[in-house]
């Protein structure tokens, strides 16, 4: 995807900073954390005792796991919750230990993981916190990696919302005996990997250094700037003037553009972004790329979500 610059930045701007340079301060008012979650405790347990460590009012996360299960869980705090919703429907991948009630002979196995991939139904179990009803679900992928006649372990990459659970269950139906979820893992939660992820002590000993010994190092490595959240989004760059006019509620002006992609369209939400790669919020496109190239002034979109602080660019417009 070509990205095409339709404006310059005029000159070097004092205001602003590079996100990966934020203070610990700013990084809790707007930042992320990711978890590898332990087994036993549930995502909101988790998630309110990393906000007493941390001294938060409010921390959120993005993706709930059971209690049983473990795997990548973000952790937003500040106005990184705003795109709680937007992690959520981020695709997942698992590793799931599945147990047989009777022998399972490899072909049968295959031939149900085979009627369970591509889009199949995908009812919430009772348990869950959803409202039990018939829905679709996309599996990208059903992965066979080991199995004996009793037991298989099993890779799904799926589309979010997705109950490992069910299709264990479903698996049962098929083979005519009941398929339990014996263990989950949950690998991916979309560009986030376990590779990624840190683990309550991790966390407890980052925050031990910074209280005790004003040691700020680790957790300024643990919780990441809200931009990471956006880089699979489509995005935009503004002049800082347009960044301080989209804090104050007002809509995108052409000449406030500097950078588009060139699939551009209208009704397109895009993440927009400074010179200094901070993220502004996220604005509704009302021009396509064609119409915009095309144009040197008027309204071309709307913020719908502010993550900048209004005060972190002076206005430069007659008040």
């Amino acid at each position: 995807m070509a990205r095409i610059k339709l404006g310059e930045v005029s000159k070097p701007s004092n205001y602003g900073f590079d996100p990966e340079n934020l203070s610990i301060e700013q990084r809790l008012a707007s930042g992320f954390i990711l978890l590898d979650k332990p087994q036993g405790p549930t995502s909101h347990q988790i998630a309110s005792w990393v906000r007493d460590l941390l001294g938060l009012e409010r921390l959120g996360h993005g993706g709930t796991l059971d209690p049983f299960a473990t795997g990548v869980l973000p952790l937003m705090a500040g106005k990184s919750m705003k795109l709680t919703k937007g992690i959520l429907k981020t695709d997942k991948t698992y590793i799931a230990v599945l147990k047989f009630a009777q022998d399972t002979s490899l072909d049968s196995l295959n031939e149900v993981i085979s009627k369970l991939s591509g889009r199949i139904y995908n009812v919430p179990p009772e348990i869950s916190a959803v409202k039990v009803q018939v829905r679709t679900r996309k599996i990208y992928d059903f992965e066979l990696i080991e199995s004996t006649t009793t037991q298989a372990i099993v890779k799904i990459a799926c589309e979010a919302g997705t109950y490992i659970r069910t299709i264990a269950r479903d698996m049962g139906l098929l083979l005519g005996y009941k398929v339990e979820l014996k263990e989950l893992r949950r690998e991916n939660s979309g560009r986030f990997k376990l590779s990624d992820c840190v683990t309550l002590q991790q966390i407890a000993d980052a925050v031990w250094l910074w209280k005790e010994c004003d040691n700020s190092t680790a957790l300024e490595k643990i919780i990441h700037p809200t931009e990471k959240l956006l880089l699979d989004k489509p995005y935009i760059v503004v002049k800082d003037s347009a960044a301080s006019a989209l804090c104050h509620g007002a809509p995108l002006l052409r000449p406030g553009l500097i950078e588009v992609s060139d699939r551009l369209s209208s009704g397109l939400e895009v993440a927009a972004f400074t010179s200094k790669n901070e993220v502004v919020g996220i604005v509704k496109m009302s021009k396509s790329f064609t119409e915009i190239s095309s144009e040197t002034t008027g309204e071309i979109g709307k913020p719908v979500m502010i993550l900048m602080e209004q005060d972190r660019y002076p206005p430069q417009w007659n008040k």
